[in-house]
């Protein structure tokens, strides 16, 4: 089975531009952001609930606890939340009207739940319309866990964070490259 597409850094700006000139742009930023900032799955993102993300204030948590029930391994797990993630969930949160602390974080245009599926369609639409190729609903949790790799974090707190059980599955996911490969030889001959 072909890996979906890891998204350059010029190739996520043309999808977030995409977003910006559509409907409901601070919820579909959310949503791409939370795969490609935390590295989360999208049934974990379809499921989450306004008190996943927001603390009884209305602000964005530090952390974001993901229920058993809602992990593709039912083990809960922590969603560290960085500056950037956070910049990104607290211009959404200001668009959000509802009371509801049980209402989905995220919600169709008809206000329901969205369910793991029609979030792979609207990330599929997103990265079409983007005009990239070989991207998924996967392409921001491999983006998030090489761009851990790549930044010299341990193999063993990647694979925490991803909720992965075996290290052999976080490997997989992270992209290796030529520019990548000749600065790695490169480096080597500098010691």
């Amino acid at each position: 089975m072909k890996q979906a597409k890891v998204l350059s850094e010029n190739e996520l700006k043309r999808v977030l531009a995409v977003i910006a000139g559509r409907k409901h742009a601070a919820r579909n930023r959310a949503a791409l952001m939370l795969s490609f900032y935390a590295g989360m799955r999208v049934g974990e993102i379809a499921a989450l609930t306004v008190k996943d993300a927001l603390d009884a204030d209305g602000r964005v948590k530090d952390q974001i606890l993901l229920r058993g029930a809602i992990t593709k391994t039912g083990e809960a797990r922590t969603v560290f939340v960085g500056d950037k993630l956070r910049k990104e969930l607290e211009r959404y949160a200001g668009s959000l009207k509802q009371a509801d602390r049980d209402a989905p974080f995220l919600m169709t245009q008809k206000h329901t739940a969205f369910s793991p599926n029609t979030l792979c369609q609207l990330f599929a639409r997103l990265y079409a319309l983007a005009g990239i190729d070989g991207a998924s609903s996967h392409s921001g949790r491999r983006w998030f866990i090489t761009r851990l790799a790549h930044s010299g974090v341990s193999a063993k707190v990647i694979m925490t964070l991803a909720g992965h059980r075996h290290l052999s599955t976080t490997q997989r996911y992270i992209e290796v490259n030529d520019e990548m490969m000749r600065a790695a030889a490169q480096a080597c001959g500098t010691r």
